[in-house]
């Protein structure tokens, strides 16, 4: 079996969920949710957490141009699709209380959203990349201009003209690859091959830099980013944040790094200082932040900031906290944009300052925000400190004023989280907040599975780390033996 049917999988379910009445759509969608779920987890059971590349599949598609289709799992492609499968049936599960107008074109979107990214973290061939990389941008436009709030269509120009241009400046890079490769092919391997010099590697470097900057958003590439989230729907602002943003960490590791080392080299300190920067900026607006879910957009920023800054230091430890937090984040971000979507649809505002005293008349809600909280501020033996232990381990071995501003991110996030809690769960409730009904039916089953990820991998994050460990391992080392003879 390759891996070719969970890439179609999605694309076929999205067709089906189409067929149906609105009302029937979402239970469609999570049928098959959990269908490409299952086929993630057969792919997982007979997986070998080596250095190759499985299930592949390698046919031509566009053989006079060099295309072919080609898409295989390796460690790091294995996290991500686990990432992608998990998530996106979570993500549908969230939505069971919403009523959307169209709603079978909502989740029809959602599904072709989830190809677009499986094809992106399986992609061998340069060109079948970019195509997944403009497929799950395509669907979240619509979702985000279709069913997000009232500045939605302001928000969702600039979001769109951000990420066009760099999937333009992507496009040239990969144009530039091929056609420096002998047999004019796209395939991720020749890309490595290739001998370019310094100066070559450096405009390589730069073309995909920015794309996956604007993506992550990493700082100055990121001011599209707080409003998209605020302004788009609940499930569309977890699709973004939970697993899209992902692309363009995954397109570092994968297709940034390795195809332009020398190019990195030359940039890699200026990398690592704006993902610094990115760390604290974003830490300090948050801090200033009265709407809850632009405050969690924006400790988002200062998260991605410290994965990027572990990648871009480019050791083991600084890849493998990258690939660990990339779930962890995912999985604490989808958490936190959960919970303010129930406020706001209880007490119909986001402003922090109109709340207090939820916890006292719903106390399962106060426990799982309070869970979520405490991943995301990374305490020891939930899933957020395993990561942010290896990314800061990563960069100190970097430099150790790189690991001592980065390190911030955990001081600056136990403020504003814990302080965000404190008053919106904690003090005397309010006329607003004292009838708020507590979870129950998807919204407690929903967050029982986030609570319980927190946990499970801040307790045992091993099985997650051995997954990619092998092929992170052999990718750091063949870039950095690239370094020390300064050839490529």
């Amino acid at each position: 079996m390759t891996v070719s049917i969970l890439l179609f999988l999605p694309v076929v379910a999205a067709l089906i969920v189409l067929l149906f009445k609105n009302e029937s759509a979402k239970h469609v969608a999570m049928f098959f949710g959990l269908a490409e779920l299952a086929l993630a987890i057969y792919f997982l059971a007979g997986f070998v957490p080596n250095a190759s590349t499985q299930y592949v599949i390698d046919v031509p598609w566009i053989p006079v141009a060099g295309v072919y289709f080609s898409a295989g799992i390796d460690g790091i492609s294995m996290v991500m699709v686990l990432l992608t499968t998990v998530l996106v049936p979570l993500i549908i599960l969230t939505t069971y209380q919403h009523e959307h107008t169209n709603a079978k074109a909502f989740y029809a979107l959602i599904l072709f959203m989830q190809a677009g990214l499986l094809t992106v973290f399986t992609a061998l061939d340069g060109f079948l990349f970019y195509v997944g990389w403009e497929a799950a941008l395509i669907p979240i436009y619509f979702i985000c201009a279709l069913w997000g709030g009232e500045n939605r269509i302001k928000v969702n120009i600039k979001f769109f003209i951000y990420t066009f241009a760099g999937s333009l400046f992507m496009l040239v890079g990969i144009i530039y690859l091929y056609l420096q490769t002998p047999g004019k092919v796209y395939d991720i391997h020749a890309f490595y091959n290739l001998t370019l010099d310094p100066s070559q590697q450096s405009w390589v470097f730069l073309a995909f830099f920015i794309a996956f900057a604007i993506k992550m958003p990493l700082f100055p590439f990121h001011t599209w980013q707080p409003d998209t989230y605020t302004e788009a729907p609940s499930a569309g602002t977890m699709m973004l944040s939970g697993i899209m943003l992902k692309m363009g960490i995954y397109g570092v590791i994968r297709w940034l790094i390795p195809n332009a080392p020398l190019g990195f080299l030359q940039w890699q300190s200026v990398a690592i200082i704006l993902s610094v920067i990115g760390i604290v900026y974003a830490s300090l607006i948050a801090f200033n932040q009265k709407d809850g879910k632009r405050l969690v957009a924006y400790s988002s920023i200062a998260h991605v900031g410290l994965i990027a800054a572990g990648i871009f230091a480019w050791n083991i430890q600084g890849v493998q906290g990258a690939m660990i937090q990339m779930v962890s984040h995912g999985i604490n971000v989808v958490g936190m944009f959960f919970i303010w979507d129930i406020i706001s649809r209880r007490l119909q505002t986001r402003e922090i300052a109109s709340m207090g005293g939820i916890a006292k008349v719903a106390p399962k809600f106060a426990i799982a925000f309070l869970i979520v909280v405490l991943g995301t501020v990374a305490l020891p033996l939930t899933n957020g400190f395993v990561g942010e232990f290896l990314l800061l381990k990563g960069v100190y071995n970097y430099g150790i004023w790189f690991a001592a501003v980065a390190g911030l991110t955990i001081i600056f996030g136990a403020v504003y989280m814990l302080r965000m809690y404190k008053n919106v769960m904690q003090g005397e409730s309010n006329e607003l907040t004292a009838v708020f009904a507590d979870i129950k039916g998807s919204e407690k089953l929903a967050l029982g599975i986030i609570c319980a990820l927190i946990i499970v991998i801040g307790v045992y994050p091993q099985p997650l780390l051995h997954i990619s460990e092998a092929a992170v391992t052999n990718l750091v080392n063949t870039v950095g033996a690239k370094f020390n003879t300064g050839r490529f």
